[in-house]
């Protein structure tokens, strides 16, 4: 691929340049899973055609499955056309794409795989010119990713830098989730890449932090003056994020058996949200800065007490329903899930952060499969008027005013509030004022793995999850799986009560949040 200007895009007029990375080398190992072909490959395509690549650039797959480089660039045309963000693919801008990818064939735990895997980099970079610049994609199993890092050093593919080294050539490993399934696990498994890489070459990658809105979330607080004055306990009744999806298992049920929703979507993406929301403003935006305030959010999540956790926490599992009109069966008919299962695929909760800013404030959490819509937001119902002129007989009609963030889908951001109905009464009735990036922009948002895997190769940590917050998050949520293990094998231990795939949850969910006079909001 030759080198070209970017192409001018009015929107960015007047702001920072994007900065394109050094000529880098991405090794993708796990490379035939579903993710290369769903996320990663396309993802670099799209980097390609906005031209935020480097002119000189190498993919290389790595995975145990017999493949010719011509095989496994076949395989990725395909995934592109059909995933991604702009399709079909450009004959032209592909061809030129598609001779800077290569495939590898190799074990995760044999050594001498990664020799040849060294040999085969070392070929490819001095054909193409490139310097050395690598960043190690662990697309893999979880039980994989001590072994892969322990063999990247082993075989000398890596080397560990010093915290405040400037080495003439990097080497960064993204490591997906989950980090562990517990406090135990996740303190283990850092300790174990710790002994191999320094904390500055570890990218854990939570595609969450990709998203426009996540991201937004900085933008819109601290550089509006209008809502930060507002963003704490004086002004705010409650905080709820929703994190729900029309899906059920989807052939994942081997895996959803050993997760459960809570480990799945809360501990990393929901409560990533959730510090970003929370979080007091950085000195400055760098990682260090940002990732810091983040972490003080987690360590400030009050521990729920173990005589309180069922009425704090609710969890369920949906039944057969309908979800779009179509019939679907229940958890426990799914493939490869057990028929006597206690496994939540619904959690509620209610839980408070315990800063100057948050304090006496309830969030209110939920995430669940089998939802009647697929919605992630995070809403701030602030408190109502001090003295409600407007009331009289229509006392219901005034509403607090809700700001509404949505992640996914339709990214944008919306505002209810009062306005007087026409006519010659004095009637409030609630407007929304909305924005959405689509509509707003005239353009696409950028896939969340296209931003952060750009990140990566500029070595810009700030949207990747530090050790100490991975370890802050896992205390909190660990809590709950003890009481939750302790819960199921005392004897005579109900199953799990259920919800039918289609609805909005488990009743105990609603009076959750009905015990404190609030009500979930409908997104």
């Amino acid at each position: 691929m030759t080198a070209e200007a970017p192409l001018p895009n009015p929107l960015r007029e007047g702001l920072e340049q994007e900065r394109i990375p050094e000529p880098t080398t991405m090794v993708i190992f796990g490379a035939s899973g579903d993710l290369t072909k769903r996320k990663l490959l396309p993802a670099l395509y799209s980097l390609t055609r906005e031209r935020l690549l480097p002119a000189r650039f190498a993919v290389v797959g790595y995975a145990r499955k017999p493949m010719t480089d011509e095989a496994f660039r076949d395989e990725m045309r395909k995934a592109c056309d059909e995933f991604a963000r702009r399709r079909p693919v450009d004959p032209e801008l592909w061809a030129a794409f598609a001779r800077n990818i290569f495939y590898q064939e190799g074990s995760y735990d044999d050594a001498a795989s990664f020799g040849a895997l060294k040999k085969r980099l070392e070929e490819i970079e001095r054909a193409q010119g490139l310097p050395g610049n690598r960043v190690y994609y662990l697309s893999t199993p979880p039980s994989s990713f001590a072994t892969v890092v322990k063999n990247l050093g082993v075989s000398g593919l890596v080397e560990r830098e010093a915290p405040e080294a400037k080495p003439s050539r990097f080497a960064r490993v993204i490591i997906e989730k989950p980090f562990g399934v517990d406090l135990g696990t996740a303190r283990r498994l850092n300790a174990d890449i710790h002994e191999t890489l320094s904390e500055k070459q570890i990218y854990r990658i939570d595609h969450y932090l990709g998203k426009e809105t996540v991201q937004n979330l900085l933008v819109f607080r601290f550089a509006n003056g209008i809502f930060e004055p507002v963003w704490n306990n004086r002004y705010v009744d409650h905080v709820q994020i929703t994190g729900a999806e029309t899906v059920g298992v989807e052939g994942r049920g081997g895996y959803f058996e050993q997760a459960g929703i809570l480990r799945d979507m809360v501990q990393n993406h929901l409560f990533q949200v959730v510090s970003l929301a929370a979080m007091e403003p950085p000195v400055e935006l760098a990682p260090d800065a940002v990732r810091d305030e983040k972490l003080k959010v987690l360590k400030a999540l009050r521990p729920i007490p173990p005589a309180e956790m069922d009425a704090h926490v609710v969890r369920a599992q949906y039944a057969a329903g309908s979800v779009a009109g179509r019939k679907v069966p229940g958890y426990r008919e799914e493939p490869a899930v057990s028929p006597t299962s206690q496994i939540e695929t619904y959690v509620a909760m209610k839980f408070f952060i315990d800063s100057w800013r948050w304090a006496g404030v309830p969030f209110y959490l939920r995430s669940a499969k089998r939802m009647p819509k697929r919605v992630t937001e995070i809403a701030i119902h602030f408190k109502e008027a001090p003295n409600l002129l407007f009331g009289g007989r229509r006392r219901n009609a005034i509403r607090p005013n809700i700001l509404a963030i949505r992640i996914q889908p339709d990214e944008g951001i919306s505002l209810n509030f009062g306005s007087k109905l026409p006519g010659p009464a004095m009637e409030v009735a609630p407007v929304t004022m909305e924005f959405r990036y689509g509509a707003s922009f005239g353009v696409e948002p950028p896939e969340a793995y296209e931003r952060l895997i750009l990140d990566c190769m500029l070595g810009d940590e700030t949207l990747f999850t530090r050790a100490d917050e991975v370890e802050a998050s896992w205390t909190w949520i660990s809590r709950i799986h003890q009481h939750w293990a302790e819960q199921s094998s005392a004897p005579g231990a109900p199953p799990l009560p259920g919800y039918p795939a289609g609805t909005w949850g488990p009743e105990a969910a609603e009076q959750l949040i009905a015990a404190d006079g609030r009500r979930w909001r409908r997104p």
